[in-house]
């Protein structure tokens, strides 16, 4: 027995032998999902699983003190310095805090009764007071400023040591690198970093697009982050911070500040130029608590990060001080839990949906589960290389999140969990709505539907944009008049809409005789367009404005265009092979073909012949962001001007932006412009620029 049980030297009585057994079985498996979650950033459970083990063994510990141990994942803070950063040993050890695991209002009242038990208060002393905030799901930090400097940045590690990883989290800059004047000479501040939702979702879509690894979840992807070797790395992932404590400080008695309660000492931080979290809020007694408790909940899928639940601190530090810690944790906070965001189950199936672009998604049917407040039976698989990458299959137990109002997908598989072999799920080779082929172009993750122009899952989004402004523009076709139209079963094509009648439209909900007169008059007027118009109106992938534009003034006529080979449509300016083989694809589809005829057929013309060649282009090769309300211009009217004089006009501001051009109520891109030392230009500057003037 004792060759079996290596937290023993000598031999086992039989009595205890059995708790023994499973006591190191449960410590092995917490320590094995640790290191995946904490050192690997790959967890293979999710959250709830690794929380019920935990559970058992605390109980199992409870039930058998004597086989305590030091080094019980119960007794001591999980994580391990990762090889290749150095290591840091915390002046104040970053303890973590107890979680209560009741999403009830239990876990509340709980822990108030135990803090006042133990402070010796009586049901006749009054209620204490608290602090409680947001419990973020990312990286706990520490961040060491001497002499109003940051000097080091270190995660918490086991608690004792933690990895140096200052030369990552200089890159995120809601982290001041110097303190204002007056700041103590020694502060350590105590916070998490974390990455927004949007931030993430960005995230794994580039990584989806380029191939390379996704993230489980933004906690993982934030820690990857933060450790990773190479800062410039960290740089291209957006990290942000929230700071809740303090460790090491300058002492009072050598000039350091004086704290009367931790909500004082968190407004000081913010004070400093420290982010802190906008829910934190004093709450008085068990009642406001609970009442903390629920209101965050009912907000918690609004919030643009992650929590999975909220903590709660006892506010006066004298009485932190007089409760003291246990072990590995405080006895003067606790975390208070929400339903888990993540959960395992079984896939009964894979099948496949089509979306509004035509792209294929492939999602698994599951064996229902309760997950972030909801019964889930579906998730997305996202895409072929993504199950390839999970090794995915029919049958597996995976591990299913949901957050916020987020499509449930599946993160990954549980190992060990698969009886037998299961062939590997195949995309279909024709579209399951229109059966058009089913292609992915080269260099992209997604397979798509070529049915375009014909097939009913893209036919709102292909009338939408066939009708927008820079389109063939028909006022009064928007999406709540385009959702009746089409789900009604009025317009299955796009030549439909030209045979729209009076009476069609004034049956629909809430159109009356008069706007439908409107839409018919805008469905007319449409007709007489320009071949640039129409070619991006169609829609056709990979084909802008510009790249309309430049088709239009190659060819000359439309029929040029949709019998022109790939090597012909490589000719043209800035068409390269992927956009080169996305027309030709196109035009190849009969019922592609059979909606442009039908079209033309009920009247739809344009000018045919050479295009007007392309003004001088003064501004080739120049990257402009717009940004703001300009005096006298549209935002369009100026994107115009500046596409024709060769600009590319981009949304976002970064060090390869040329120029920006910024109006009334100019906000983040302009201040990020400013940051970089992007020339910015307003209105007036634009124009002498488009001159030539400002050249």
């Amino acid at each position: 027995m004792t060759d079996n049980l290596d937290l023993f030297s000598a031999p086992v009585p039989a009595d205890i032998a059995q708790p023994a057994i499973k006591i190191k079985a449960l410590r092995d498996q917490l320590n094995h999902w640790a290191h995946q979650y904490y050192v690997l950033d790959e967890p293979t459970v999710p959250d709830a699983e690794y929380d019920r083990v935990f559970r058992e063994l605390q109980a199992l510990e409870a039930a058998h003190p004597d086989l305590v141990t030091p080094d019980s994942p119960t007794q001591r803070v999980i994580g391990a310095v990762m090889e290749g950063l150095a290591p840091v040993r915390h002046t104040v050890p970053m303890l973590s805090i107890h979680t209560e695991t009741d999403t009830e209002a239990t876990g509340a009242q709980a822990f108030d009764a135990r803090v006042r038990r133990e402070l010796g208060l009586t049901d006749a002393d009054p209620a204490i007071e608290y602090v409680a905030e947001p419990k973020f799901d990312g990286l706990a930090m520490s961040l060491r400023y001497e002499n109003g400097r940051l000097v080091q940045a270190a995660t918490r590690g086991d608690g004792e040591v933690g990895e140096d990883v200052t030369h990552n989290i200089r890159t995120i800059r809601q982290i001041p690198l110097t303190l204002p004047d007056g700041v103590p000479s020694l502060l350590e501040v105590r916070g998490e970093v974390y990455m927004r939702r949007a931030d993430f979702d960005a995230l794994n879509e580039r990584q989806r697009e380029q191939g390379g690894k996704t993230f489980v979840n933004p906690r993982n992807a934030a820690a990857g982050a933060v450790r990773q070797l190479d800062s410039s790395i960290t740089a291209q992932r957006p990290l942000s911070f929230f700071a809740y404590g303090l460790g090491a400080i300058t002492p009072p008695a050598e000039g350091g500040p004086v704290f009367r309660t931790h909500f004082e000492m968190l407004q000081t931080l913010k004070a400093w130029g420290f982010p802190v979290a906008a829910q934190v809020q004093v709450a008085v007694g068990a009642t406001e608590l609970v009442a903390f408790h629920q209101q965050v909940g009912a907000s918690r899928d609004a919030l643009p990060y992650d929590i999975d639940g909220v903590v709660y601190k006892v506010n006066r530090l004298d009485l932190q001080r007089d409760l003291g810690f246990k072990t590995r944790e405080p006895r003067w906070a606790v975390a208070h839990k929400y339903p888990a965001q993540e959960m395992a189950t079984r896939i009964e199936g894979i099948d496949v949906q089509v979306g509004r672009t035509g792209k294929i998604t492939p999602v698994a049917r599951l064996a229902p589960v309760f997950v972030g407040g909801v019964t889930v039976t579906n998730a997305t698989l996202h895409n072929l290389f993504e199950i390839r990458k999970k090794g995915v299959r029919v049958g597996d137990t995976v591990i299913v999140r949901r957050a916020g109002d987020v499509i449930p997908e599946v993160v990954g598989v549980m190992p060990g969990k698969r009886t037998g072999y299961v062939p590997n799920f195949q995309m279909p080779k024709a579209c399951p709505v229109c059966g058009s082929a089913v292609v992915r172009e080269k260099g992209e993750a997604n397979h798509r539907c070529t049915g375009g122009l014909f097939c009913a899952a893209q036919r709102k989004e292909a009338i939408l944009h066939f009708a927008a402004r820079r389109a063939m523009d028909i006022e009064g076709l928007g999406d709540k008049l385009v959702d009746q139209l089409v789900d009604a079963n009025v317009i299955r094509t796009l030549p439909d809409l030209y045979r729209l009648g009076l009476t069609s439209l004034i049956a629909l909900e809430r159109m009356a005789e008069k706007s439908a007169q409107n839409v018919l008059a805008a469905l007319e007027k449409s007709k007489q367009t320009t071949l640039p118009r129409f070619l991006f109106g169609l829609g056709l992938r990979h084909v802008g404005e510009a790249t309309a534009k430049d088709l239009a003034r190659h060819f000359g006529t439309l029929d040029a265009i949709m019998d022109a080979s790939v090597e012909q449509l490589l000719e043209v300016n800035d068409v390269g092979p992927v956009v080169a083989q996305s027309l030709h694809t196109f035009f190849a589809q009969p019922h592609n073909r059979e909606v442009v005829e039908q079209l033309r057929a009920c009247g739809v013309t344009w000018p045919e012949g050479p295009v007007a060649e392309r003004a001088p282009q003064i501004l080739a090769g120049k990257t402009v962001v717009l940004t703001g309300t300009l005096p006298t211009l549209s935002r369009d009217a100026a994107k115009d001007m500046l596409e024709a004089a060769g600009a590319k006009v981009a949304g976002s501001v970064s060090k390869k932006t040329s120029y920006v051009v910024a109006g009334e109520e100019a906000g983040s891109k302009l201040a990020k412009a400013r940051e970089l030392g992007v020339p910015v230009l307003d209105e007036a500057g634009m124009l002498e620029l488009l001159s030539g003037q400002g050249i």
